[in-house]
C-alpha cells in the first residue's frame, strides 16, 4: 500500500510531483521516488511513497521502470502468485517477488486487457516511453482512491485530494453541490468531488492520455452487469454459490504479506468470521477491538460488543488488544477532517484511525476488516426496515395514524440516557410511507427535501434537486426484479465507495497502515449478487446467507447475536465534549457567515436535540466536520 502522484504535460511538473509526494509521506514512510521522461512537447513525472508489505527489498521500489514502461502503483494483487506463474510460463523472468513487478509484466503482455484479470485493490499510473501515452486505472470496486485534475492537454493525479488542494488550491473552486450532497448523505458520493476542477477516476475504469492531447476513457468492470448476471444465475437453485468456500478463499488470499497481519474484531458477525478464518492460517494472529467509557456507552445505549470479541478471541486463540476510546475529540475532529480529504461525517473514521495507530505502534502494518458484508448481503437495519415499510403501507390509515402520533410524542433521550428503540421507531416512520427509491434514500440519509432546503441558502435549491435526482437515477439504473438486491446494488455503488471504503482508506493510511477488505472482492461480489434476496433476508433476520456460511466455523451465539455498531457515542460527545464548539459554529461559523447554512435552522436542530424530541447528534457532528473542512479549503485559497 502506498501513495502515488504525478503529472503529464504539466508546467513545472517535476517540482509539483515532488511536493505532492511529500504530502503523501504518511501513506508510505518506508521510501520514496520519482521518475521523469519527455513526452511529446512536455514531460511526464511519476511520484511514489512506499509502505513496504510484499518484497521488502529494493527490487520492490517504485516508480518501477523496465523495458520502456514506468509504473507507480498503490494497492495489492491477491492473485499475483497465479499471474506470476502464468507469465513465467510465457517466458517472463522476474527480479524480485513484488506484485508491482507482476503488474508491470501483465501490463506489458496484455495492456488494458489485464485489468479484468486483476483480483485486488489498486490505483496506478503506467507510462509507455515508446508511445508517450499515460494510462491511469482504478480497481473494480473503488477500494483505492485516485484523484485527478485536467487542464488543457495536461493532467495531475494523486492518491489524496488534500495534496492537490494544498498545491493548487488557489486555482480550485469548491463545489457547492458536493457540499449539499455531503449534508444529505454525510459523505460525498464517489461520482462527485468537493472541488469542481478535480475528479475521481470511477471504479472499474481506465483513462488514457496521448501526447497530442487526445484522451480515451473506458469502463472495464460494471457492478450493474455483475448484478444482472447474478440474478439470472440465481434462478437455478442448483447453481447457488458456495459462500463459505468463496469467503474462505478470499480471506486466505488477503493474508498474503511479508509483514505481520492483524484483524479488526468488533465481536460482530463479519469481523468474527474473518478473524476465525484468518486464525486457521495464522494461529495466534493479533486482533484489535474498541470499547468506550462506561458513561458514554450507557448514554448512547450501546450494545456490549467487547464481550463477544473476547469470546471469539478465546475460542480461536487470537491475541486480542482492547482499546478504550475516550478520545480528545476537540483535537481529533480537525485532524481527521484534514485526513479524510472531503467532508465525511461518520465518527467510525476516528475508531479506525485509533485502532490502526495502536496496531502501527505494535509493529503491525496490515489489518483485515469486515467492511462490505452489510452492503452485499443486506445486513443493515435499513434493508429489513424498507421491506417492513412496504408491508406497513398496506395497513389501513386508521391504524397507521395513531401509531405515528404516539411515536412522535416519545422522547429520544432524557438527561441521563438515550432510547435506541424510540430513535429507530422515529427513523422508521420518517420513510415508512414513501415510494421505494425515496424510502430507501430517506432510510439512511440525513434530511428530507424540505428539511434540506430549509437548512441551506435558497439559491442552492437547484443543487438539492440535482443531488436527489442523481440518487434516483443510480437506484433505478438496473433491471433487477429482486428488491433486496436492488438495495444491495445501490449500496455497493453509492454507500460503499462513497463512505465506508473512503474513510477506511484515509483513516488507515493516516496511521501508515493498510486495511484489506476480503468481502469487497470480485468473486465475493459475484457470489453475493447470485444469492437471491429471499436468502439474504428471511423473516426479520438479515444477512442470513452469510450467517449460514459462517456457521461452518463460528458458534451460534456469535452468528445470531444482535447487530453491533462500529460507531461512537455521538450523543454523549455532542452534549458534553463538543457542546461549546456547536454554539461557536452556529453563531460565528464560516458556513453561517458565508451564507451557505442558515443560522436559524441550525438553532432548531440544536433545540430539538437538547429537548430530546429528535436525535440530531449525527446531523450536528457532520455540520462540525463540514465546518472544519470548509475552513481548511478556504484557508488553502479555494474559492466558490
Amino acid at each position: 500500500m502506498c501513495g502515488i502522484a504525478g503529472t503529464y504535460l504539466w508546467p513545472d511538473g517535476g517540482p509539483l510531483t515532488d511536493r505532492l509526494t511529500k504530502v503523501l509521506a504518511h501513506r508510505g514512510p518506508d521510501g520514496s521516488g520519482r521518475y521523469s521522461h519527455r513526452a511529446g512537447q512536455g514531460e511526464v513525472n511519476l511520484g511514489h511513497r512506499r509502505l513496504s508489505i510484499i518484497d521488502l527489498s529494493s527490487s520492490g521500489a517504485q516508480p518501477m521502470v523496465a523495458d520502456g514502461l514506468a509504473l507507480t502503483y498503490n494497492g495489492e494483487l491477491y492473485n499475483a502468485p497465479e499471474l506470476r506463474t502464468e507469465l513465467e510460463a510465457a517466458g517472463v523472468r522476474f527480479r524480485g517477488t513484488s506484485d508491482t513487478e507482476v503488474l508491470l509484466a501483465a501490463w506489458r503482455r496484455w495492456g488494458t486487457d489485464c485489468l479484468p484479470r486483476l483480483r485486488g485493490m489498486f490505483a496506478f499510473a503506467v507510462f509507455d516511453e515508446r508511445t508517450g501515452e499515460l494510462v491511469l486505472a482504478r480497481d473494480q470496486l473503488g477500494i483505492k482512491p485516485l484523484f485527478l485534475l485536467r487542464r488543457g492537454g495536461g493532467l495531475v493525479f494523486c492518491s489524496e485530494l488534500k495534496a492537490l488542494a494544498g498545491e493548487l488550491g488557489g486555482s480550485m473552486r469548491i463545489d457547492e453541490a458536493a457540499m449539499v450532497a455531503s449534508l444529505l448523505y454525510y459523505w460525498v458520493p464517489d461520482s462527485r468531488c468537493a472541488f469542481r476542477d478535480a475528479e475521481k477516476l470511477p471504479p472499474g475504469t481506465w483513462l488514457r492520455l496521448r501526447p497530442d492531447g487526445r484522451t480515451e476513457q473506458r469502463q472495464y468492470y460494471s457492478l450493474r452487469d455483475v448484478a444482472t448476471e447474478g440474478e439470472a444465475a440465481a434462478q437455478d437453485p442448483a447453481a447457488q454459490p458456495d459462500l463459505a468456500s468463496i469467503v474462505a478463499d478470499s480471506t486466505r488470499r488477503h493474508l498474503l504479506s511479508d509483514v505481520p497481519v492483524a484483524t479488526f474484531l468488533s465481536g460482530g458477525l463479519d469481523s468474527s468470521y474473518l478473524t476465525a478464518l484468518a486464525a486457521q492460517h495464522q494461529p495466534g494472529i493479533s486482533a484489535y477491538t474498541i470499547g468506550f467509557r462506561a458513561e458514554d456507552a450507557k448514554f448512547e445505549a450501546m450494545p456490549d460488543d467487547l464481550r463477544y470479541a473476547r469470546q471469539v478471541a478465546a475460542r480461536f486463540g487470537v491475541d486480542l488488544h482492547e482499546i478504550e476510546i475516550a478520545p480528545q475529540v476537540l483535537d481529533l475532529l480537525p485532524r481527521m477532517t484534514y485526513h479524510l480529504d472531503e467532508p465525511i461525517g461518520d465518527p467510525a473514521a476516528i475508531n479506525t484511525f485509533l485502532i490502526c495507530s495502536a496496531a502501527k505502534d505494535a509493529g503491525v502494518k496490515v489489518l483485515l476488516s469486515g467492511m462490505g458484508a452489510d452492503e452485499l448481503f443486506a445486513g443493515y437495519r435499513k434493508h429489513l426496515a424498507n421491506l417492513l415499510a412496504a408491508r406497513y403501507q398496506r395497513l389501513p390509515g386508521v391504524l397507521r395514524r395513531p401509531v405515528a402520533a404516539g411515536v412522535g410524542r416519545l422522547p429520544v433521550a432524557t438527561s441521563r440516557r438515550g432510547y435506541r428503540s424510540v430513535r429507530f421507531a422515529k427513523r422508521f416512520l420518517s420513510f415508512a410511507e414513501l415510494p421505494e427509491e425515496t424510502a430507501f434514500r430517506r432510510s439512511y440519509t440525513m434530511y428530507d427535501r424540505p428539511e434540506l432546503l430549509g437548512l441551506l441558502n435558497p439559491d442552492l435549491a437547484g443543487a438539492v434537486d440535482d443531488v436527489l435526482t442523481e440518487h434516483a437515477d443510480t437506484y433505478h439504473d438496473n433491471a433487477l426484479s429482486d428488491v433486496v438486491n436492488r438495495m444491495c446494488l445501490a449500496d455497493s455503488r453509492l454507500f460503499l465507495p462513497g463512505l465506508n471504503l473512503a474513510y477506511t482508506d484515509r483513516s488507515s493510511m493516516a496511521a501508515s497502515t493498510e486495511v484489506r477488505v476480503p468481502f469487497v472482492d470480485v468473486e465475493v461480489v459475484r457470489a453475493a449478487f447470485a444469492t437471491p434476496g429471499n436468502r439474504k433476508i428471511v423473516g426479520r433476520r438479515g444477512k442470513v446467507a452469510l450467517k449460514q456460511a459462517a456457521t461452518s466455523i463460528l458458534p451460534d451465539e456469535i452468528v445470531h447475536r444482535p447487530k453491533g455498531l462500529f460507531s461512537a457515542p455521538l450523543r454523549a460527545w455532542m452534549s458534553r465534549d463538543l457542546a461549546p464548539l456547536v454554539q461557536e459554529v452556529i453563531h460565528d461559523g464560516a458556513l453561517v457567515n458565508s451564507g451557505f447554512l442558515r443560522r436559524e435552522a441550525l438553532q432548531r436542530l440544536v433545540a430539538e436535540d437538547a429537548a430530546g424530541r429528535q436525535d440530531r447528534a449525527k446531523h450536528l457532528w457532520h455540520i462540525l466536520t463540514l465546518e472544519y473542512w470548509y475552513r481548511g479549503a478556504t484557508a488553502a485559497g479555494a474559492g466558490e
